[in-house]
């Protein structure tokens, strides 16, 4: 149980995208839902790293951004 007696709910998916001469790329994420006593969702967050998984899928700046992430974020 949440805060006001809302049940939390965490779903993980995955989306996949077509960039101009790219392959498909898949996007990985997850959604915290909130929902109160009726069933109703009452909170909606999306949680994504759409820069990482979109440059994934051009080799040089995929490993590039990983290891900048890596090295400024820890």
């Amino acid at each position: 149980m949440g805060r006001n007696g809302d049940n939390i709910f965490f779903v993980e998916w995955t989306m996949t995208m077509r960039f101009r001469k790219t392959p498909l790329t898949p996007i990985h994420g997850a959604s915290r839902l909130n929902v109160d006593e009726n069933g109703l969702i009452t909170l909606h967050r999306d949680y994504y790293d759409l820069w990482g998984d979109s440059l994934d899928a051009i080799p040089v700046m995929g490993k590039s951004y990983r290891w900048f992430m890596k090295k400024v974020m820890g």
